[in-house]
């Protein structure tokens, strides 16, 4: 057979062959190691050194004729195959779209962002302050001297002897807003942030929790000041039915001391299991900035007065949305998170 007609050939059996196993199967037939043309190859050691010259030439031009036939071959198979698989797999806009699963905002970071908006609109600034802490500033500069009984209660995180702690409360950042105020100008100040106390873990407690606290220093305050901005963060929080009182309570960084209570949400201030039938729920502690931390941090307190309050936001959080249990605000559980955004829609 010569090379037109293995060409020729070549070229016949190209135009019944459609899928891309046969283009393979008509490669390996002529340029395989065993195909035609490659056998030809063995045929140039019984030729002289001129024929072998003139024989290689046109060997080598019949295997790129046929090499490019089979390519092109292969390469209008693929554009058919691809062209029906488009056709066959288009696209129906009108068909409802797959629904794609998203997370819901972290709900305590709703809570803490509630609060911010509204005191900042008040004039508060939001500060921070490092996690770990000075004993000085989380505890003697806030009336709690070494050897105090409240300290025990706190249960600290101490990282280097007694001096370095992971702070039990962010009150140390009012001390830092405070000393940075020098005793001569108002301070109007919130900071959220993390805080840390041995706990053991479950329902409602936890070795780590959010706090909000406040703090607002400046002339003539007075614990009705407080009341109004309590009142305010509460109808905020839990609607305008709904209803705020003081207690007499005692924290040794204020004086007089309030626990802060607002009626139940369940119940509506009727009485029920929730609030002890007592129809309130306490929310927060607070009081008067005391005098001792007022001379601490270089404020005349013949001059200058102020409140402090602190909520924990996980409460606040649970009381809101009727939680029963604060660790699943720290899972990344889609089922819970999705909860929120419907307990908040309605």
């Amino acid at each position: 057979m010569d090379f037109e007609d293995i060409l020729s050939k070549l070229k016949e059996t190209l135009k019944n062959v459609d899928t891309e196993h046969q283009i393979n199967e008509v490669k390996a037939e002529y340029l395989g190691k065993k195909g035609c043309i490659t056998a030809l190859y063995s045929k140039m050691k019984d030729l002289n050194n001129d024929e072998k010259k003139e024989f290689g030439l046109k060997l080598n031009n019949l295997k790129s004729q046929a090499t490019q036939f089979i390519d092109l071959k292969k390469e209008e198979i693929l554009n058919e195959n691809l062209n029906r698989k488009l056709k066959n797999e288009s696209i129906d806009i009108s068909l409802p779209a797959t629904e794609i699963k998203l997370g819901a905002p972290s709900i305590l970071e709703k809570i803490v962002e509630d609060i911010e908006e509204l005191l900042m609109s008040m004039g508060y600034d939001v500060v921070d302050g490092p996690e770990v802490e000075k004993d000085e500033y989380n505890f003697e500069m806030l009336n709690l001297p070494k050897g105090h009984p409240a300290r025990d209660a706190q249960d600290t995180f101490y990282v280097e002897g007694e001096e370095l702690l992971l702070r039990s409360q962010t009150s140390p950042v009012q001390i830092r807003s405070m000393l940075a105020g020098e005793g001569k100008v108002p301070i109007r100040m919130i900071c959220p942030g993390k805080t840390y106390r041995r706990d053991d873990d479950d329902a409602t407690h936890s070795h780590q929790f959010m706090q909000i606290e406040g703090l607002l220093v400046d002339k003539n305050i007075s614990l009705s000041d407080l009341k109004g901005t309590f009142d305010m963060i509460a109808k905020h929080l839990f609607g305008e039915d709904c209803q705020t009182r003081f207690r007499p309570s005692y924290y040794p960084f204020t004086e007089p001391s309030v626990e802060m209570d607002i009626s139940c949400h369940h119940c509506k201030g009727k009485g029920c299991s929730i609030c002890k039938n007592t129809g309130f729920i306490t929310v927060s502690g607070a009081g008067m900035v005391h005098p001792n931390v007022l001379k601490n941090c270089g404020y005349d307190p013949k001059e200058w007065s102020g409140f402090a309050f602190g909520f924990g936001a996980e409460r606040l959080a649970m009381i809101k949305y009727g939680i029963d249990d604060l660790r699943v605000f720290y899972t990344n559980d889609l089922r819970e998170s999705s909860e929120f955004d419907r307990k908040e829609a309605n």
